[in-house]
């Protein structure tokens, strides 16, 4: 089994953050291209004073963000909510442990997450993880961003305030990246539980799980559509770490890549009222690092039930990093984590969302 995937193979989250002042940007438009004008109106930061902050999900009213964030005083991502009128954010994890992937309940009373706090060596995890990060600010070390299958990380339920309500897994390998249809009766989310990763299906409590992927690679990152008949996904089955963007009925039929580029396309999100996809892409094929922006497509379904997606148009061009795009309840906003901030670390913006006319 792979323990690893690159930067922007992540098994499911870029994010990272410490404590979002209240008086951060939010509210305050940032710089955007003539390009990105077009699709994006009051571009404004929404986390700031985090170490890093990103993967960022809205709650179902629209007034609320949940999110993983690093602060300097800890290693691993913690999972945050906080309102968009301002205020303090809120932990929500336990404050140990590797935790990825929050999600809002439908009635907005829970959040689900992933988390390896129970680890029965997590004091040996933490202080191996620190000890990595002093050598490398000695040594002057910048590593890539790898995000590792920890077997002991679960999903849990647990309300705003950070009381865990449930634990919706318990079997040896990772769980995460969980994600809830829009009735609320459903959960995608990927698991290692039989070698290597792939997408599964659960009911909210937990119960009959069930299996739609078993492809070779990772499989993950996935997401129900608003009709609850399709699950949007990434893989690298074609080749590793170079994810592409595939959908499967809810039944685990109709599987078709959306993508297929020399690039890397990864981190999709539907559109909660339109035929509409987004994410993140960038070209490999020139080599070196390439840049990450944010690619839309309007998607269509044939009689016979055959899912394809129209030509792609880019939504932003910016010099710094764009990924994680998602979708506000009203499909009005448009939230990712970027780098485009004076210091290049991962923080979430926000912008009005303008569909194309056509």
């Amino acid at each position: 089994m792979r323990r690893n995937l690159s930067l922007w193979s992540k098994v499911c989250c870029v994010g990272v953050f410490t404590f979002v002042a209240m008086q951060s940007l939010c509210g305050q438009d940032a710089p955007v291209s003539e390009l990105e004008s077009v699709y994006l109106k009051n571009v404004r930061q929404v986390t700031s004073s985090f170490v890093k902050a990103g993967e960022g999900y809205f709650s179902p009213d629209g007034t609320k963000i949940v999110y993983q964030a690093i602060t300097k005083d800890y290693p691993f991502y913690q999972i945050y909510t906080q309102p968009l009128t301002g205020g303090r954010p809120r932990l929500v994890s336990t404050g140990r442990g590797r935790t990825t992937c929050s999600y809002f309940s439908v009635d907005g009373k829970h959040i689900l997450f992933a988390s390896s706090h129970l680890d029965p060596e997590m004091t040996a995890t933490e202080e191996a993880e620190i000890k990595q990060q002093e050598e490398d600010q000695k040594n002057g070390v910048r590593r890539r961003y790898s995000w590792p299958f920890d077997p002991n990380t679960e999903m849990f339920v647990a309300t705003p305030k950070g009381k865990i309500v449930k634990r919706l897994t318990n079997v040896e390998g990772y769980d995460a990246e969980g994600a809830y249809s829009g009735d609320g009766k459903l959960i995608a989310f990927c698991s290692t539980r039989d070698g290597d990763p792939d997408l599964y299906v659960m009911n909210a409590d937990g119960s009959n799980v069930r299996q739609l992927t078993n492809a070779k690679g990772y499989d993950g990152g996935p997401f129900i559509s608003p009709d609850g008949k399709w699950i949007i996904f990434r893989s690298d089955r074609k080749e590793e770490h170079m994810l592409q963007i595939y959908v499967i009925g809810i039944d685990g039929k109709n599987e078709v890549a959306l993508t297929d580029t020399t690039g890397v396309n990864w981190g999709p999100y539907w559109h909660p009222s339109k035929p509409y996809i987004i994410w993140s892409g960038a070209d490999h094929s020139t080599g070196g690092r390439p840049n990450y922006d944010l690619w839309l497509a309007k998607y269509s379904i044939s009689d016979k039930g055959q899912f394809s997606i129209g030509e792609s148009v880019r939504v932003t061009d910016n010099v710094s990093a764009d990924v994680l795009p998602v979708f506000s309840p009203d499909g009005k906003q448009l939230m990712w984590t970027s780098t485009r901030t004076d210091t290049h670390t991962s923080q979430l913006f926000i912008a009005d969302f303008i569909l194309p006319k056509k």
